[in-house]
């Protein structure tokens, strides 16, 4: 297989089902900001695996990978016979998974400023960066595309599941949190 097939070469591409769009279509961008959550996450596991203790969520960060690439497949689906992948299952995951972080973690009232080490920074790249994502599918709901509601309602948690675990990585690499100054106490 060649990894170019010269399709593209007149600002086209192919979604799941055949229809043909333009490259600067709103639901190549949902889908290519999924890839790009998804080359975020393989750099923050680098980053991640340098710390003590963290296998676990190294783990886990993998399998976020697979869900991210199930998810922009599903953005890319316009087809009525093929079924979409991420589901309530996949939420229900993520939400499991920030409840049980949210637990072990400091409690904080505050806005927390995106740092620490680099694997929390990466982290908070990797939320950044879904955000877009989340903003792109919301434009295109907007604009009466029709969207695996799984696949947005996924990237909305997966944001939240990443301001949680780049908190961890701070816990897990001993760093200290910083608040940003003139915050309110917005978390109770």
């Amino acid at each position: 297989m060649k990894v170019y097939t010269k399709g593209g070469d007149k600002g086209k591409t192919s979604l799941i089902g055949g229809k043909r769009v333009n490259k600067g279509n709103l639901r190549v961008e949902a889908y290519g900001t999924t890839d790009e959550i998804n080359a975020q996450v393989g750099l923050s596991i680098c980053e991640v695996r340098e710390l003590k203790n963290s296998e676990e969520l190294v783990a886990e960060l993998i399998e976020v990978q697979n869900y991210l690439f199930d998810c922009g497949t599903d953005l890319a689906n316009v087809s009525d016979e093929m079924p979409f992948m991420i589901n309530k299952d996949h939420i229900a995951w993520l939400e499991e998974r920030i409840d049980k972080y949210t637990e072990e973690l400091p409690k904080i009232e505050r806005f927390i400023l995106p740092g620490g080490n680099k694997a929390s920074c990466s982290l908070h790249v990797a939320r950044t960066v879904t955000r877009r994502a989340e903003r792109v599918c919301a434009t295109l709901i907007k604009e009466e595309e029709e969207i695996s509601s799984h696949a947005f309602k996924f990237l909305n948690r997966l944001s939240d599941y990443f301001f949680v675990v780049a908190r961890l990585a701070n816990v897990l690499g001993e760093e200290e949190e910083h608040f940003y100054e003139r915050s309110q106490i917005v978390f109770h």
